[in-house]
């Protein structure tokens, strides 16, 4: 309701701005009437589309932007269409500075909501109350999330009965006011227990949540369909499979990456080479072989910010890493010891965003360890990609559950690609360059 407030009176208000001598027009007025609920009523369906009021807790920022992106321009284009259809003299005014003021006065309006809500739920208010059962490493992944991201909203009850007894299960959902139990899909119960705890959850209103492992199942392979009514489990196809959007993505690599190597390398690349090379003695660059697409073996190129080392093929960055160079810890703070990589992007190696590359060392430890891990090499590497803009790059804390989350990141990403998406990304990246990235090493 609120937005649809705002965007009659974004509509009214620059109306009255640039036609101040037909605000007395009562027969005008009474003709705009129709075209602005018109307006208006198209907004509410669109929203349908676009769920941009759909914020569910989980929702990052990133992608509730790009919910609003996309509502905006398939918006304006309606808009465009109202206006050739109509005729109305209430929309014959410039289209591109009320595009502008809707954008900014939804944007802001929305971001804050947003951003309030966020802020609320990290106060204990407006939560809701979860437990899990049959935990394991699955669980315990998810687990790290919630407790992080107090945003979200989420309090953990913990169910300490050693044995799973149905009453004592049902006495302690009503006592807590349990509205979501999550199980993983390997899980200890018998399949009569998995049935009964089913018919309780659902007799009780307790919501159930089944966590699949990305090691051990093909859930990330397959989509859910129908063949009319029955529900069958088809092989996944994923955004940047079709040929229509490869072709746009890599357009808009190169695009960008020829305009960042002139307008921004061509005079920071020699001012970096000059610190680099009176800082430490060695070379200006640090080529590492890394894997592509299909894993395919490249040489990724970077700004040096060690002290030439023989660990560098094997050994990860630690805290306050002593082969950390001066002027490479600031490269690393701003990622701008990352900049070379658009020559990667240019030869077709690597992309603007995408999974970030590993040590050969790193991926070949992993690969085993984590069996759907091989996933990230379904799109090019990126130079940044969704898991670092969250925050989730480096060693820091539980190194096997830090790198589950940023696996989780990179299969979302794959399965959930879009060009508005990258664009956000892009955004986000470009400011934490600006401001530093406190995660970086």
């Amino acid at each position: 309701m609120l937005d649809l407030l705002v965007l009659a009176a974004v509509f009214v208000l620059y109306f009255l701005n640039t036609s101040r001598g037909l605000s007395d027009n009562q027969e005008l007025w009474s003709e705009s009437a129709f075209p602005l609920l018109l307006v208006m009523s198209f907004w509410v369906l669109l929203s349908g589309r676009t769920r941009i009021y759909n914020i569910s807790r989980n929702l990052t920022y990133i992608l509730f932007v790009e919910r609003i992106i996309i509502h905006f321009l398939l918006f304006i284009i309606g808009l465009v269409l109202i206006r050739k259809v109509s005729g109305n003299q209430f929309f014959g005014s410039e289209l591109t500075w009320l595009s502008l003021y809707l954008f900014v006065f939804i944007f802001t309006l929305k971001s804050a909501v947003y951003f309030l809500i966020r802020y609320i739920r990290t106060m204990g208010v407006n939560h809701r109350n979860v437990m899990f059962l049959s935990e394991n490493k699955s669980t315990e992944v998810l687990k790290k999330i919630i407790e992080d991201r107090k945003d979200f909203g989420y309090k953990i009850f913990n169910y300490t009965s050693s044995e799973l007894d149905t009453e004592n299960l049902v006495e302690f959902w009503k006592k807590n006011g349990i509205h979501t139990l999550f199980i993983p899909t390997e899980n200890s119960f018998t399949n009569e227990m998995e049935d009964k705890m089913f018919k309780l959850a659902e007799a009780n209103k307790v919501h159930i949540s089944l966590i699949p492992s990305i090691s051990k199942n093909n859930f990330f392979f397959y989509d859910l369909g129908y063949i009319q009514t029955q529900p069958v489990l088809t092989q996944a196809k994923y955004p940047l499979d079709y040929y229509s959007n490869f072709f746009l993505k890599r357009t808009f690599d190169i695009i960008f990456s020829v305009l960042v190597l002139l307008l921004i390398c061509s005079w920071l690349f020699p001012i970096i080479a000059i610190l680099i090379k009176r800082n430490s003695k060695g070379p200006v660059f640090f080529v590492q072989k890394r894997y592509g697409f299909h894993e395919e073996i490249f040489n990724c190129i970077k700004f040096r910010t060690m002290v030439v080392n023989e660990d560098s093929t094997s050994k990860t960055t630690g805290v306050n890493d002593s082969r950390i160079t001066k002027i490479g810890k600031f490269l690393r703070k701003t990622s701008l010891d990352e900049m070379p990589q658009f020559i990667n992007v240019l030869k077709g190696e690597m992309s603007i965003v995408g999974p970030r590359p590993h040590m050969l060392a790193v991926d070949n430890y992993y690969k085993p360890k984590i069996g759907r891990y091989s996933l990230r090499s379904l799109v090019n590497p990126g130079i940044t990609g969704l898991a670092q803009v969250n925050g989730l790059r480096g060693d820091a804390g539980n190194v096997e559950i830090e790198m589950n989350k940023r696996i989780l990141a990179d299969a979302f990403y794959i399965r959930n690609w879009s060009f508005t998406l990258d664009i956000v990304i892009i955004l986000k990246t470009i400011l934490l360059v600006i401001i530093g990235d406190k995660n970086a090493k």
